[in-house]
């Protein structure tokens, strides 16, 4: 629902949001244009006695001096044509330039207020600037939600090109575009009277008892005690009207100033609404202070660009949706097909889904999985084919369907079967297809089939998938999906380190060179995109299109791509991969994992791992510059032989990159396994998690179990469980 709301404002709302982004950009240079052009006011402290006593001296005719958040003195007084203004140097009260507010500025000034068409325009601007802000607070939203978390918001965003881009650009001008669309809204509500402004009228006009001819404006007592920096306007008397007074505004209040005595005559303060008023005013516009006005325009001038970005992003998910050949309307449809899909590959698997059934003269309707609708009439069968994103959330266009599926009361006649579609490195595997399962077995829809899952977008699982269906359907039904090759990049070999020949579990970590690649390339989606140690790289070895995934040690930030890969009898990709020697060259991309990310603080880590699962945590070590408290529990086989990392990490301790380091080997004398020595620092371990450290695990399956088990045991006199921490965000498994 969020990214759905997201697209409609942004798609809807861009032309007026552009408008009122760049008027709003361009206006916010002129507070440092003023300021630029200022006169410097004078070394020594002074008062608003002695800028107007110079002034009065200087320009006989002056009738009101002002002086604009800028700092630049302006006098308002008579000239040979008529009325004039001048910029004054306060330090001679001399004029020294004409002044007038630049028609230009006052042109896009009321452009950016109102589009020229009064209240009508200051409404629709109004409306642009929530729209703004419902924008700016879904976009963080949704960023946070790939990210893995509001702790990891300002972390190095992974993906390319595009997506990428919106994504840092939006992030850079959260703050700025929160702050200039809450003040236009508070602005705008004052405007229509629906706040007050705290504009209060001057006190009551004195009547002037002290009588007498008029003192120099430089010797009125009640001037000399006000700061020159305090003054906003000072009104002089009418020379041909005696009863007339000084009219003084300042950063304080308004009052009268008598002429003659040079006494304050009547004063008043202004309201805490007109301060704050005035405040939001300031915020807005950056008028007094010019270097948030400046910071202002760069997040405003960021708005065309993440309009223009998100529309090509929002194109391209489209385009992931390819139209289907005979797409039934789904009121005449017999089957329904519907598709949870993020990066688009279930669409493709949708596509030859469709195709089949199409063939043996169904009438299908293919459409995203937040389509579901209230009735299928003609429908005899639901087919839903879903991927799952994130931490086990809603994909993109299955976002709104479980509040879809509430909202429907009868239950239909037709049965329904799910497809999930993941990869099982990743701790919720399929968890978004198994909570529509459980979501329509709880509300009584009927079962076509139960629940597969398909893993790593084999096409033989799917295939298999579709002989089931056949059979449910009595029919013959081939489902022949040809995957699209996902766009790689070449990684060259520059090193080596082989371990584990002697205890026959043949091991090597390599490092190959990070792609270059110019920033046209990035933003156009050609370049190696960024990547954080924990996240995947997908190889593909020779004459093959499925790719195999390794977990990453290494980030952008080093400057390599490194990966801990153990040989597999007959494992075709481990195999490949064992047979590089540095100059070789390999075909990969990158895969978020963002699940599998150490969470944002200072927090200790207690990393827990087993043979080529030490990959990503040697990562996280390397790059904890910061020096957060790190704990490393490692097995392997045999110190001699698998102790992958070791002189690496004997000097990352000495750094203080890790605090402390347990190993446990099972081939020697006395060794154990990792989780003995977890039940050995059962103490140690219960402290540390009850005050907040996190747990991430990596390695084999078993090795999982049996960490998971042990933590279980150990954490059992805290009142905790691995359970707690999973739901707490404080336990990340990467388990193959």
């Amino acid at each position: 629902m969020m990214r759905r709301i997201h697209a409609l404002l942004g798609l809807s709302g861009m032309l007026l949001l552009m408008v009122l982004a760049i008027s709003g950009a361009i206006l916010s240079i002129m507070p440092a244009w003023d300021r630029a052009g200022a006169i410097s006011p004078p070394a020594a402290a002074m008062s608003v006695a002695d800028l107007a006593g110079r002034v009065a001296q200087a320009v006989p005719e002056v009738e009101e001096l002002k002086r604009l958040p800028s700092g630049r003195i302006v006098a308002f007084h008579g000239g040979t044509d008529g009325p004039a203004a001048s910029v004054i140097d306060p330090a001679s009260g001399q004029a020294v330039m004409p002044y007038a507010q630049p028609a230009f500025e006052r042109w896009m000034t009321n452009l950016h207020r109102s589009l020229f068409l009064g209240d009508g325009g200051r409404l629709a601007m109004a409306a642009g600037a929530f729209a703004m802000l419902v924008l700016t607070l879904s976009g963080l939203q949704m960023t946070a939600r790939r990210m893995g978390g509001w702790g990891r918001i300002l972390e190095p965003a992974r993906g390319h090109g595009v997506q990428r881009l919106h994504t840092d650009l939006g992030r850079l001008a959260a703050l700025g575009l929160l702050l200039s669309t809450l003040t236009a809204l508070y602005l705008a509500l004052a405007t229509f009277e629906m706040i007050p402004d705290g504009t209060s009228k001057r006190p009551a006009f004195p009547v002037v008892t002290t009588g007498g001819p008029a003192l120099p404006a430089g010797q009125l007592a009640a001037l000399r005690g006000i700061d020159l920096t305090e003054l906003r306007e000072l009104t002089f008397p009418n020379p041909s009207n005696p009863d007339d007074v000084f009219h003084l505004t300042t950063a304080d209040g308004a009052g009268y100033v008598d002429p003659a005595s040079g006494a304050l005559l009547a004063w008043q303060d202004y309201s805490i609404a007109h301060r704050s008023y005035e405040l939001v005013y300031m915020l807005h516009t950056g008028e007094g202070l010019w270097w948030l006005g400046l910071l202002l325009g760069l997040g405003a001038i960021s708005t065309p660009v993440l309009g223009v970005s998100g529309g090509v992003a929002w194109w391209s998910r489209r385009r992931a949706h390819a139209r289907f050949a005979g797409n039934i309307p789904a009121g005449d449809a017999d089957t329904v097909i519907l598709v949870g899909s993020e990066g688009g590959s279930t669409w493709g698997f949708a596509r030859t889904l469709h195709a089949a059934l199409t063939a043996n003269g169904h009438k299908v309707h293919a459409g995203p999985m937040d389509h579901l609708a209230r009735s299928y009439p003609a429908a005899r069968r639901m087919l839903l084919l879903t991927a799952t994103y994130g931490d086990g959330a809603a994909p993109a266009s299955a976002s709104a369907f479980l509040k879809r599926l509430d909202e429907i009361a009868e239950r239909p006649s037709f049965p329904v079967a799910v497809l999930g579609f993941g990869d099982r490195q990743f701790p919720h595997f399929c968890q978004f297809a198994r909570d529509v399962e459980a979501a329509l077995r709880q509300r009584g829809w009927p079962a076509l089939m139960p629940l597969e899952t398909i893993d790593r977008q084999s096409s033989q699982e799917f295939a298999r998938w579709g002989e089931a269906l056949a059979a449910v359907m009595g029919e013959t039904l081939t489902l022949t999906h040809v995957r699209e090759r996902p766009r790689t990049h070449k990684l060259q070999l520059v090193a080596r380190i082989d371990y584990g020949a002697e205890v026959q579990a043949p091991t090597c970590v390599l490092r190959f060179t990070l792609p270059k690649g110019g920033l046209l390339a990035r933003l156009a989606g050609r370049g190696f995109p960024r990547f954080a140690a924990g996240d995947l790289v997908g190889i593909l070895p020779p004459d093959c299109d499925v790719p195999r995934y390794y977990s990453l040690a290494s980030s952008t930030r080093d400057g390599f791509v490194e990966i801990c890969v153990r040989k597999q009898a007959g494992g075709l990709c481990s195999g490949f991969l064992h047979g590089l020697q540095p100059g070789d060259t390999l075909e990969a991309f990158v895969k978020a994992n963002p699940a599998f990310h150490p969470a944002g603080g200072g927090k200790p880590l207690i990393l827990i791992g087993a043979g080529t699962g030490i990959g990503p945590l040697a990562g996280f070590i390397r790059a904890n510059r910061g020096c957060r408290p790190m704990h490393l529990y490692f097995g392997g086989r045999d110190p001699s032989s698998d102790f992958l990392y070791g002189s690496e990490l004997a000097a990352w301790l000495k750094e203080g990159r890790m605090i402390s380091l347990a190993t446990a080997f099972s081939r020697v004398k006395g060794g154990g396994y990792v989780q003995d020595r977890l039940r050995a620092d059962a103490e140690r371990l219960r402290e540390l998690i009850a005050g907040g450290a996190q747990v991430m695990v990596c390695g084999g399956r078993d090795m999982a179990t049996g960490v998971m088990a042990a933590l279980t045991e150990l954490l059992a006199p805290a009142g905790l469980t691995p359970a707690v921490l999973k739901a707490e965000g404080r336990y990340a498994e990467d388990v193959y």
